[in-house]
């Protein structure tokens, strides 16, 4: 059972569907101009107009794949289950409650570390320094919550 859970996701100005559609509209723009001064006899225009929207998608491309990344912590009856999904990727840590050390880095671009019988995890990637800070302190007190209650 799921007593507590945190999704810490990227900030994602447009979603993947969207960026596809703009993405569609901004080459039929390109390559309408580009048909237009193809017609007055500058076909160099289609060349350069073809490698400026494969570029900007290949630039789409990427971020779409990154655009739905986050990381999923629940905390469940016996242990602190932590989703790392990236790029669709989806790897997943099973974190004993009884052992769990939180180690919050000083350091404003490091990551929480979580460690629990020799297994590491960091998460934080997509918080600021002042969220991590919060999320820190939200765990310690689940946890402090949780060794009182299981005593």
């Amino acid at each position: 059972m799921i007593r507590r859970e945190w999704d810490l996701k990227r900030n994602c100005a447009i979603a993947p569907r969207q960026l596809a559609t703009f993405y569609a509209c901004m080459c039929g723009t390109s390559f309408l101009v580009a048909a237009v001064c193809v017609l007055r006899g500058a076909w160099f225009v289609l060349l350069f107009a073809t490698l400026e929207m494969l570029a900007v998608g290949i630039a789409f491309l990427v971020y779409a794949r990154h655009a739905t990344d986050r990381e999923h912590i629940a905390m469940q009856d016996d242990c602190l289950l932590v989703e790392l999904i990236q790029a669709q990727k989806v790897r997943q840590y099973r974190l004993a409650l009884r052992s769990i050390q939180i180690r919050g880095k000083s350091s404003r671009r490091e990551l929480i570390c979580l460690e629990a019988d020799g297994v590491r995890v960091e998460v934080g990637r997509f918080l600021t320094e002042w969220k991590r800070r919060e999320f820190v302190r939200e765990l310690r007190q689940e946890l402090q919550h949780e060794g009182a209650s299981g005593s």
